[in-house]
């Protein structure tokens, strides 16, 4: 039998001590983060990480991403984090930014298929930090079934994942509303493998060398071949008058994010990427 607690205002002892305590048992808690609802576990309880998979009904391909209180936990889960990648975490935890890294391999947990990788992210979310800094890492997929949005309140979550969860913390509407934006930091410069809260530009100012290939390539103005007619032109004699003018092709949109290198479930993080697999 599942249980709600007001995670909001002073009164927030019941809720701590419910929490806490689910956790500790291998069970499920829903949680309000800075971006949307979701389904936390205890990171190094391997039962628990394979119920949060089996109550969103995901495999082990899509590892969670692991949430923690403070950027200083950064190294005690990951190794090998680049110069550039530390930048990202200081400037933007806590926030709406995932990193994935090598993950420590002391570490004595099995979040899926990562291929030694984990996905972690600092959630900007007060109460979440303190049930984080009174339980440890937690991993945490956004609170919803597979394949349906993103829980937005409490409620939302509990009418997809019912009895699945034994805690939920009603922390009222989720105010973001979009998942984390993910950074792969294992290859050489940081990789942008989902745009999400936080835009491409603001990671390139902090880190300009950046790359991603979720936005199309543009060409500088000054590297246009020098005949090239602007788009708003008709030239009127390089086609007979008895031809139709092509019409420009429509702009582009922005197509669902899918990471390149994992499968990675944040909202809070749902995310995705392809050799690196963690959840987000």
């Amino acid at each position: 039998m599942s249980e709600r607690f007001d995670f909001t205002g002073d009164e927030l002892a019941p809720a701590y001590r419910a929490a806490v305590d689910a956790i500790e048992a291998g069970d499920l808690v829903v949680l309000p983060t800075d971006t949307v609802y979701g389904i936390a576990a205890d990171a190094f309880k391997a039962d628990a990480v394979q119920r949060l998979l089996d109550a969103k009904g995901r495999g082990r391909d899509m590892p969670p991403p692991v949430l923690i209180s403070v950027v200083e936990s950064l190294d005690a889960l990951a190794t090998d984090v680049p110069e550039a990648g530390r930048k990202l975490c200081e400037k933007f935890w806590p926030g709406p930014l995932t990193v994935i890294c090598h993950a420590q391999g002391s570490l004595m947990w099995d979040l899926g298929e990562t291929q030694g990788t984990v996905a972690l992210r600092v959630p900007d979310h007060e109460n979440t930090r303190e049930l984080l800094s009174r339980t440890g890492p937690l991993a945490v997929s956004s609170a919803n079934l597979s394949g349906q949005p993103a829980a937005l309140d409490v409620y939302d979550a509990e009418a997809q994942l019912l009895d699945s969860v034994a805690v939920y913390l009603d922390g009222g509407v989720a105010t973001g509303g979009q998942p984390s934006t993910i950074v792969d930091l294992t290859g050489d410069v940081p990789h942008i493998v989902r745009i999400g809260a936080m835009s491409v530009q603001q990671i390139r100012e902090v880190v300009p060398e950046a790359t991603t290939d979720l936005e199309p390539d543009e060409k500088p103005q000054d590297e246009q071949p020098q005949d090239e007619k602007p788009a708003d032109e008709t030239v009127q004699d390089e086609k007979p008058a008895d031809e139709p003018t092509e019409a420009p092709a429509d702009e582009p949109t922005e197509a669902p994010v899918e990471a390149s290198k994992e499968k990675i479930d944040d909202q809070p993080g749902d995310e995705k990427t392809a050799d690196v697999r963690p959840a987000d």
